[in-house]
C-alpha cells in the first residue's frame, strides 16, 4: 500500500522511527496508534509491521507488544543465499562473494597487524588449533580478528559472508577433507600477527582465501558444459 506521496506503509513506519528518535529495543506505537498516526486499517497496519520484522527492522515479542529492531544483517542471509544459489552465474556467484569478502579482510588485516594484544593473539590461536574439532572455531577466528577494529558493520558483514557460503557449500560437491590445511592457514596469520608483519598478514589472508576459491573452482570444473 502505497501513500500519495508515493511512500510504502513500511517506509513511513521507518520514517516515523526516526522522527522520534526511537533507539533499538525502544517500544514502538501500539498497533491502534499506527493505525490512527498512518490512517490505515489494521489489515494494513499488520502486513507492513510483519515485513519490517523479516528485515529485523522490529521485533514482535508475543505478550509484550512491538519494539524496535536491531536490523542485524544476520536477516539477510536467506535472501542473499538465495540470490547466490539461483542466481544465473550458479557457483561464480559464490566466488563473487568470496571474492568481496577478501578484498574487505585483506583491506583491514593490516590495520589488525599494529594493533593486536598478545590475549587476542593467544585467543586467535587456540581458535586455530581448534579448528580440526570445531567448524564454529572458523568464524569466531575472524570475528575476533576484527573485534577490536570497533565497526560493527564490518563484523556484521563478515559473518554475513561466512553463513552464506557455508548454507551454499553443499552445491560445492562432496566435502573436502581440508582442516588440516586451513587449521595451518590460520596459524600462519597469527605468527604474521605476532610479528607485527602487516603484509605479511595480507598475504597470509590471500593465501587463505586462495585455497577457498580453487575449491569454488574445481566445483565448476565439474559442472557439465552447457550444450
Amino acid at each position: 500500500m502505497r501513500t500519495r506521496d508515493g511512500a510504502s506503509l513500511q517506509e513511513r513506519i521507518v520514517a516515523l522511527i526516526h522522527e522520534r528518535g526511537l533507539a533499538a529495543g525502544s517500544p514502538m506505537p501500539t498497533e491502534v496508534q499506527l493505525m490512527e498516526l498512518l490512517g490505515a486499517s489494521r489489515n494494513s497496519v499488520r502486513e507492513a509491521v510483519r515485513a519490517l520484522q523479516a528485515l529485523g527492522i522490529v521485533e514482535i515479542r508475543h505478550g509484550h507488544g512491538t519494539f524496535v529492531g536491531h536490523a542485524s544483517l544476520d536477516a539477510l542471509t536467506p535472501s542473499f543465499a538465495f540470490r547466490v544459489r539461483s542466481g544465473p552465474g550458479g557457483i561464480r556467484a559464490l566466488q563473487d562473494l568470496v571474492e568481496v569478502r577478501e578484498l574487505l579482510e585483506t583491506g583491514l588485516i593490516g590495520e589488525v597487524a599494529e594493533s593486536t594484544s598478545a590475549p587476542r593473539l593467544a585467543a586467535l590461536e587456540a581458535l586455530a588449533n581448534g579448528m580440526d574439532r570445531d567448524r564454529e572455531a572458523d568464524r569466531a577466528f575472524h570475528s575476533l580478528l576484527y573485534d577490536a577494529c570497533g565497526n560493527e558493520l564490518v563484523l556484521q558483514l563478515i559473518g554475513l559472508f561466512w553463513d552464506v557460503y557455508h548454507e551454499v557449500e553443499p552445491t560445492l560437491g562432496p566435502p573436502e577433507e581440508r582442516t588440516a590445511e586451513i587449521a595451518v592457514n590460520h596459524r600462519r596469520i597469527v605468527a604474521a600477527l605476532r610479528a607485527q608483519d602487516a603484509e605479511a598478514a595480507r598475504e597470509a589472508m590471500r593465501l587463505h582465501f586462495r585455497d577457498v576459491k580453487a575449491r569454488i573452482a574445481r566445483a565448476e570444473a565439474r559442472l557439465p558444459t552447457p550444450t
